[in-house]
């Protein structure tokens, strides 16, 4: 497994922009899909995005789409969620997540391991 660490968050205007970053250690980075989540105060965690190991194929929540753009560098073992055009709607705590082997394509939660720690991000409006 891989352990996770995310930064970047922060409290940005409605508009505005902030770039995420997970970074992650251990030398099997690489066989993994990353996803992002977010989990609003007193709501369930959610799907946002999730890219392959290759980089060449990515998935977004609806809600995101068009927004955000989930990226990484395989020889950095880093994975990034820019966020465009925030809405005070986006506000939540940011978790990056390996996608277990063999669920590529799911959104469930259930299907992601090595969770990081969380980062906050807040839009204000």
């Amino acid at each position: 497994q891989v352990q996770l660490v995310e930064s970047g968050g922060g409290l940005v205007q409605a508009g505005g922009s902030l770039t995420l970053s997970c970074a992650a250690s251990g030398r099997t980075f690489t066989h993994y899909a990353m996803g992002w989540f977010r989990q609003a105060p007193g709501k369930e965690r959610e799907f946002v995005a999730v890219i392959h190991w290759s980089g060449g194929v990515t998935y977004y929540t609806d809600s995101v789409k068009g927004r955000f753009t989930v990226s990484r560098d395989n020889a950095k073992n880093t994975v990034y969620l820019q966020m465009n055009s925030l809405r005070p709607e986006d506000t939540a705590v940011y978790y990056c997540a390996a996608q277990a082997p063999g669920r590529w394509g799911s959104r469930v939660t259930a299907h992601f391991q090595s969770w990081g720690q969380g980062t906050q991000v807040t839009v204000s409006s």
